[in-house]
Formats: C-alpha cells, structure tokens, sequence
C-alpha cells in the first residue's frame, strides 16, 4: 500500500486528540478511543508539521508539496497547544516531535510478532521484559500474547508516543524517558531485550559509557545502534536475551 501522508496524519491527529481526552478526564480508553490510539504511526516522513502553522498566512512558508497538509497540522499544533499547561510545555511537545520525525518509523506488526513467535517457539519464557524503543508497543503485544505473565519495562522518548502507549499498557512500566535513564538495580536484570532500535550517527550522553574508564564504550555512545547493544547487553542477566533489528553497520 502506498504511503498516505494525509490519512497518517489524519490518524495521528485523532490519536492525539484521544490522549489528551483521556488525561483530562482521567481514565482509561474505551474500546473505540484504543482503537484510535493503535492507529497512531508517528511522525516519521511529516517533517512538514514542524512548519510555521498557527494562521493561514503562515502557508506562504509552506512548499507546494506540502500545503495539502497545512489545514490538519493547523489542527495539530491547536490540540497541543490547547492541551498544553503554557507555552513552554507545548515548546516541550514540539521539541519532542523534532527530534522524532526523522527516525519514528515504527515496526510492522508481522514483523514483531514474527520474532516475538520464533522466541516462544524456542521455549524463550521471559518474565522480565525490556523494550528500550518502544513505539507504540509492537513488540510488547505479542510478548505479552505468549506471555500474559510477563513484566515489560518499555521506554519512549517521544512525549506522545509514550502518553499513547501508557493508555494502551497500563499495567506495565512505561517510562516516556531515554533508555539512558535506566538505573543501575535494572542492569544484569532482564531475560529478554527486544526491539527495533534507532540507528545513526547519533551521541548519547551516558555517565556510564562517558567516565573515561572505557574508550570502546565511549566510541560507542557516539552512534546510538552501538550504544543500544552494549546497554542492553548491561540491562539483561546472565543467559539473557537480546533480540534486536537494525542496520549493518552494527556488524
């Protein structure tokens, strides 16, 4: 199926507005408002919505290619704006979104559920979980399918991928932080690590990786793919399990 940028959005929009709904009357999503939030896909490929959007003088910005689209980013920055505490809490809001439209392209459901599947074919029983790149959760539903037992500890750094995915998951640890966050009783913790991790030229700042002790882990902060591996080789326990997609340059 070709890729709809308008009903992406459309989605992402209803998503968001769901979210925020459910935060102001404080309670749990129906069964309709979990669809919509599942609809959810981010902002990969819209970079368009970090545009100027507030009044319709703004679509002089706009190229052509994208005006199609100004009318419901118009709608988006409104819903966060409106739901937002002030202007810098919808600052916060935006600032996340920047820094997800390159990489937030989420993992096809087959796709997780696959190796979630190979893994359970393999008696791979984990009862603790740690998804470090979350999404919207596509490798925590089958987890939890083959294993309703499981504790998942899932971190989204993007501030409303991980509102969404703390309604859908509310019995599991969601933490919307960095996976660099992760304190130290959670090392040598978990039986399984799964995810598609980012990848990129990417720094991340871990005390850990940074204290100067060990140069291969200094080197490997500096692109985010490296650091993911090592740190989630530190996160699981003896005889663990890291089960991760990512690109080449891993190897």
């Amino acid at each position: 199926m070709a890729f709809n940028r308008k009903q992406k959005l459309r989605d992402n929009i209803e998503a968001v507005r769901t979210a925020f709904t459910l935060d102001r009357e404080r309670r749990t999503p129906t069964a309709r408002e979990r669809a919509l939030l599942e609809r959810y896909c981010g902002f990969g490929g819209l970079k368009c919505i970090l545009n100027p959007a507030r009044e319709l003088s703004d679509a002089v910005h706009w190229a052509k290619s994208d005006l199609e689209l100004f009318a419901p980013t118009v709608e988006l920055h409104r819903i966060i704006r409106e739901n937002s505490w002030d202007e810098a809490e919808y600052k916060r809001y935006m600032d996340s979104l920047k820094a997800s439209v390159l990489t937030a392209f989420y993992t096809p459901q087959a796709v997780a559920d696959t190796i979630a599947d190979v893994l359970h074919d393999r008696k791979v029983r984990p009862k603790f979980v740690l998804e470090p790149s979350a999404g919207m959760g596509a490798f925590i539903a089958p987890v939890l399918s083959n294993n309703p037992q499981a504790d998942v500890m899932a971190f989204e750094k993007d501030l409303l991928t991980g509102k969404m995915l703390g309604y859908l998951y509310p019995e599991q640890k969601i933490r919307t932080e960095g996976f660099e966050k992760i304190e130290k009783p959670f090392l040598n913790h978990f039986d399984l690590a799964i995810s598609n991790i980012p990848f990129g030229d990417i720094a991340v700042f871990d005390p850990a990786f940074n204290d100067g002790k060990d140069k291969m882990r200094e080197i490997a902060s500096k692109t985010i793919h490296d650091y993911f591996f090592l740190k989630a080789l530190d996160a699981v326990r003896d005889g663990g399990i890291v089960a991760f997609i990512t690109s080449q340059g891993v190897m």
